[in-house]
């Protein structure tokens, strides 16, 4: 069964700065339908690892005051957010999702939290991560899986699980993740939610657990893809364009990359609307995704190599399986792939010769179970991280601009339509979004 709607359920930010400044509210008020609804609902979801009431409120009452004084820091001022565990807070445990880091409480903010309470955001908790963030799935974690709100059974996908809950079920309205491969974005699609994951390094990542240095990224979640945007804006500073012309948009036929299930890529393609196809030049997709893993694993490797060798046992088996196996790689390869990755974001650029935006589906397949760990979306058995990650790793490669918006659903579970386009066109990213969505 569906987990009830929580408080935030079709509120958007927008709505919610509205109604703080017209005082049909307040942020006490809405700190306080927050952490209600993760009292109420998050046992049966575990999107949140840590809920912080006491510095909620305070900060909450905090944020009323400043407005009541004529200081507006921004649309985000009084709004309650979920952090994922990955980043720290300062005062709060950052438990990365694994038992290594059992008791560790930072004692500072990481840059993007800086940000956050800068823009006068309330800090309601940390989100569920999948452990070091090594994992599509979000059901590997210290404190447990993350579920999705739309079926429990199902996975909330990962590694941003918890922040995808929290939002999908209407816990928080925005929530903050991290995308090396698609841990925004997966997650944002299977509960049904929107999520932006911006180019390389535009939201800082100082503070941030590392999974893969030269492929993470700090994204967003929330509702819809306006209330991304402007927690976008306020992370970064970006202006708002004077006017927006009409992007350019294409389909991309991403079967290269992966054949998923035809259903799930019919629904997504049909809430994309008529539209040119292109396809990937030849040889792109096997090169962009064996560069991808090679990035991945030899980085995430050299972050971890210490626990491994010292205290193997506090790793959860499918992640320290993972760890072993990305060991094997060879630093060559990493070498290559480094190079290799020079020349794809030169041959990805033609894509956009004629287009500004492409469109994929975010997931090929719909939640799968939790703990399952293989699918068969086209016929024939696939790993989960596969049929995960295959759409939306690559884009980590390249550090393009990628937002995932609800596509509608395929046999009652949320499909995400993904959205790509050159940084410095964000712009008209969101433009398309806001157009598809009319």
């Amino acid at each position: 069964m569906p987990i009830p709607p929580g408080p935030f359920t079709g509120r958007t930010l927008a709505q919610l700065a509205q109604d703080l400044r017209e005082r049909r509210t307040t942020s006490a008020d809405l700190t306080e339908q927050a952490l209600g609804a993760a009292a109420a609902l998050d046992p049966g979801l575990n999107a949140f690892v840590t809920v912080d009431g006491t510095g909620a409120l305070e900060a909450a009452k905090a944020a009323d005051a400043e407005l009541a004084a004529g200081l507006d820091r921004g649309p985000l001022h009084g709004v309650p957010v979920g952090v994922k565990d990955l980043i720290e807070v300062a005062g709060l445990p950052a438990t990365m999702g694994s038992r290594h880091f059992a008791g560790y409480v930072p004692s500072r903010d990481a840059a993007c939290v800086t940000r956050l309470r800068e823009a006068g955001a309330v800090l309601v908790g940390k989100t569920t991560t999948h452990e070091f963030a090594y994992g599509p799935t979000g059901d590997r974690s210290a404190n447990g899986a993350s579920r999705n709100p739309h079926d429990p059974s199902r996975m909330s996908g990962g590694s941003s699980g918890g922040s995808g809950a929290a939002v999908g079920a209407g816990l928080v309205p925005l929530a903050l993740g991290t995308d090396t491969g698609g841990s925004v974005r997966i997650p944002a699609a299977l509960c049904g939610v929107a999520g932006f994951k911006p180019a390389y390094d535009a939201i800082p990542a100082d503070g941030v657990f590392p999974l893969s240095r030269s492929l993470d990224h700090v994204g967003v979640l929330a509702g819809d893809p306006e209330s991304c945007l402007i927690a976008y804006r306020a992370l970064t500073g970006a202006d708002a364009p004077a006017l927006v012309e009409p992007a350019r948009v294409a389909w991309l036929d991403a079967s290269d990359l992966f054949e998923g299930d035809p259903e799930v890529v019919a629904a997504v393609r049909a809430a994309a609307g008529e539209l040119p196809e292109v396809r990937l030049p030849g040889g792109f997709a096997e090169e962009v995704l064996r560069t991808y893993r090679a990035i991945q694993s030899c980085e995430a490797v050299a972050v971890h190599a210490d626990r491994m060798e010292t205290a193997p046992e506090l790793f959860g088996e499918e992640v320290l399986e993972r760890l072993r196996g990305a060991a094997q790689v060879p630093g060559w390869s990493y070498v290559r792939a480094l190079e290799s990755r020079e020349r794809l974001a030169a041959v990805a650029g033609g894509l956009f010769a004629r287009h500004d935006v492409l469109a994929l589906p975010t997931a090929a397949v719909t939640a799968p179970l939790i703990d399952e760990r293989e699918v068969t979306p086209a016929g024939r058995p696939v790993p989960v991280g596969v049929a995960l990650l295959s759409l939306t790793c690559p884009w980590n490669v390249l550090g393009l601009p990628a937002l995932t918006v609800p596509a509608g659903t395929v046999a009652g579970l949320p499909v995400g339509l993904q959205l790509l386009c050159r940084p410095g066109d964000e712009p008209l990213l969101f433009a398309t979004a806001s157009r598809l969505r009319a």
